[in-house]
């Protein structure tokens, strides 16, 4: 996509300590035996609503994968850690005393390449698509944000924006409130883990319910030993503790909560579902049934790996009523060994959720490893087969498994190799882009390992929801992209993921 600034893009000063400080990979990598583990920090993010700073969360886990956060420029040495701690096992900055596997030495992982996207300029950038129709774009951009995940749009125009480290914002008529919003719960960030989704209620107008998936914070059991000498260390592809304290339990866990919006905050936070075990990324939607679809991803590969355990939330679609219980017609409910919340398994690290329009069926964007990025079409109590069968490698380069295709396991309706780290998913359906109809927006973080290189892809389909062609979009930015939506008013607003992150607005030209 070619692209021109109205000014000059100016690029990211790294400052000498960002030198010093060694990036981290993304969560999905390999923890390096013997590296001392960061224990999950709860979010300081909501100390700013009594007129503190907003300094909690903004320094921490690395670029690596696109996944956590980049180390602030000029960041003094040893930041890492404070805030948004780094996975346990990965590189936490000169004071964090973590290594992780991409530092070399870890199956062979090759150490990440370090290098800070370039500044986004504020107010009006200009782009191109390659579908005549569309060809000149204005790109709106909204800056002050910190890593955000997930949106949802208020009836009166507003935008709730979650932000990783705990904080959420709201941004009215292009403009964010610098003041975030009150009634946000406790919240454990590190790798995938934090603040994550956030859905309005179908009948939002009648009930304000707001939903939020987060990583809340829990007590380590009394009496927890660490982990005995001489023990194994994780298997090659393992995935981080990432909220695994001593003994294994976990120190956070991925949970559903509904609160109310007043207008000007969120009020009666209940919570409606925990997960009983380490999971990472978290997203929600409302399907046509009414029912809640929460992913909620788990990377470890090898024979044991959590996502091919129906007795493990890890690596799951689960499907619930909107008050957080289970649904009488879901597959596995009484079924001996498998958690009844489960709608689909055998997944990594689903970024994205959208109801397709047309069909009503959930298409999910998931995360591969090194390649193997897939978008599934969902089915009740279907097996999408990671980590046994996947399009991927590891990121030492070995192929994940020998072939990529296994009877009773589903196979992707879109696949990507390179990888480029799928994040949200949106079904283009307004009048603002009228040759735009019918079309699949992802965000990606990063393609083939490489920074700068995030983009959104526009995917073209056939009548029968056969890809027949893909557009990258936005890389001349440089801006690793967490989520795409389409809003009410038929433009398509984009999410950053950096430490200086960013709301963009897609218009067309004319």
């Amino acid at each position: 996509m070619t692209m021109w600034l109205r000014g000059s893009m100016l690029s990211c000063a790294v400052g000498a300590a960002l030198a010093a400080a060694v990036a981290t990979p993304g969560a999905q990598q390999a923890a390096q035996p013997g590296a001392p583990a960061a224990p999950a920090v709860t979010s300081t993010c909501q100390a700013s609503l009594g007129g503190g700073a907003r300094g909690g969360g903004r320094a921490g886990a690395g670029q690596g994968r696109g996944q956590g956060a980049q180390p602030a420029a000029g960041a003094p040495a040893g930041a890492f850690g404070a805030g948004v701690g780094a996975p346990a096992g990965q590189a936490g900055g000169a004071g964090a005393g973590g290594g992780g596997a991409r530092r070399g030495g870890g199956g062979g992982t090759p150490p990440p390449i370090n290098w800070a996207a370039p500044t986004l300029p504020a107010g009006v950038v200009m782009a191109e698509s390659a579908v005549p129709a569309h060809r000149n774009l204005r790109l709106v951009v909204t800056k002050g944000l910190t890593h955000p995940w997930g949106m949802a749009f208020l009836p009166d125009g507003s935008i709730l924006v979650t932000e990783r480290p705990g904080c959420l914002r709201i941004v009215r008529n292009g403009v964010l409130d610098p003041q975030p919003l009150s009634g946000v719960p406790a919240v454990a960030a590190q790798g995938l883990q934090g603040l994550l989704d956030i859905a309005l209620h179908p009948r939002f107008a009648e009930n304000k319910f707001v939903y939020l998936t987060y990583h809340k914070p829990v007590a380590a059991p009394a009496g927890a030993a660490p982990p005995a000498a001489g023990a194994a260390p994780p298997a090659a592809g393992a995935a981080p503790a990432g909220g695994a304290g001593r003994g294994g339990a976990p120190t956070s866990v991925a949970t559903l909560a509904r609160a109310t919006w007043d207008g000007s905050g969120l009020t009666n936070l209940k919570e409606l579902f925990s997960s009983d075990v380490t999971t990472e990324a978290s997203r929600i939607v409302f399907g046509r049934d009414g029912m809640i679809y929460m992913s909620l991803g788990r990377s470890t590969e090898g024979a044991n790996a959590p996502s091919q355990n129906p007795g493990n939330y890890g690596g799951k679609l689960l499907r619930l009523r909107d008050d957080g219980t289970v649904p009488s017609d879901n597959p596995f409910v009484g079924r001996a060994g498998y958690k009844p919340e489960i709608y689909s398994m055998g997944h990594r690290n689903q970024l994205g959720l959208a109801v397709n329009p047309e069909t009503g069926e959930i298409w999910a964007s998931e995360q591969g490893p090194n390649g193997g990025d897939e978008i599934n079409i969902i089915q009740a109590g279907k097996n999408y087969g990671w980590p046994v069968i996947s399009y991927g490698r590891s990121y030492a380069g070995p192929k994940v498994s020998t072939n990529p295709w296994q009877d009773g396991m589903e196979q992707p309706w879109v696949v990507w190799v390179p990888s480029i780290a799928l994040s949200g998913m949106t079904f283009y359906t307004g009048d603002r882009f009228p040759g735009w109809k019918r079309n699949v927006f992802v965000g990606g973080l990063r393609q083939g390992e490489s920074p700068r290189t995030g983009q959104i892809n526009r995917i073209e389909f056939n009548d029968k929801w056969e890809e027949i062609r893909r557009e990258p979009m936005l890389r001349d930015l440089g801006q690793r992209i967490r989520d795409v939506r389409e809003g009410p008013d038929g433009y398509l607003y984009v999410l950053t993921e950096e430490n200086d992150a960013a709301l963009i607005r897609i218009e067309p030209v004319n």
